[in-house]
């Protein structure tokens, strides 16, 4: 019995990621394909799976090379500055639009570096998103602002904070988004400081 049980555990949290991600890609290729489907449906007479999921590819990768062109940037920018005039359409499209934005390591306005900040409790793990100065009569003080997730990664608290007290450990935007959403299981065993901010060695928590 304690066989059984040991390998119906284990068996258990091996095939769950398994089937949950391949549930995730096979809906999400259903839904791409839907999309598209009855378009060629109607153009050719009969469905050919995965031609809606290499138009929207296609499509995608032709307004990313469009984006990426000095004119095409214009027009985009144009279009977009028109369409945020609609109330509707702009209290829907500009949040989602940051959202992306913050996850996106080619975005200026995206999370760039994780950043690890003493606390009241402890150390608090976030994400720099803008570096600005103060301007006070007894000088200029540098600062910080930390995007600091509370829930999954969509909310969360800023917290502004004086360049001294941040720590930059060498973990990628990337490893930092697999931390928050492992609620910390992804943490690795050892810190290191990157080297710009602490040539001095290792950082531990």
């Amino acid at each position: 019995m304690n066989w059984l049980r040991r390998s119906f555990i284990t068996g258990f949290f091996v095939t769950v990621p398994l089937f949950v991600t391949v549930a995730a890609f096979v809906w999400i290729f259903t839904v791409v394909d839907d999309s598209m489907t009855p378009l060629y449906d109607r153009a050719i007479g009969h469905r050919v799976p995965g031609l809606g999921v290499v138009s929207t590819a296609a499509l995608i990768l032709l307004v990313g090379a469009v984006a990426n062109n000095v004119i095409g940037k214009r027009m985009l920018n144009r279009t977009e500055s028109l369409l945020l005039k609609v109330p509707l359409f702009r209290t829907i499209y500009a949040p989602v639009k940051q959202l992306a934005a913050a996850f996106s390591p080619d975005n200026e306005y995206g999370f760039k570096q994780v950043v690890l900040l003493e606390g009241k409790y402890g150390y608090v793990l976030g994400f720099l998103t803008k570096e600005f100065t103060v301007e006070k009569a007894s000088g200029t003080q540098q600062l910080l602002a930390v995007y600091v997730p509370t829930n999954h990664l969509y909310m969360g608290d800023i917290v502004v904070c004086e360049r001294a007290r941040a720590t930059f450990p060498e973990i990628t935007v990337e490893e930092g988004i697999r931390i928050f959403l492992t609620g910390g299981m992804a943490l690795p065993d050892r810190l290191r400081e990157s080297a710009p901010h602490n040539p001095t060695g290792d950082f531990r928590v």
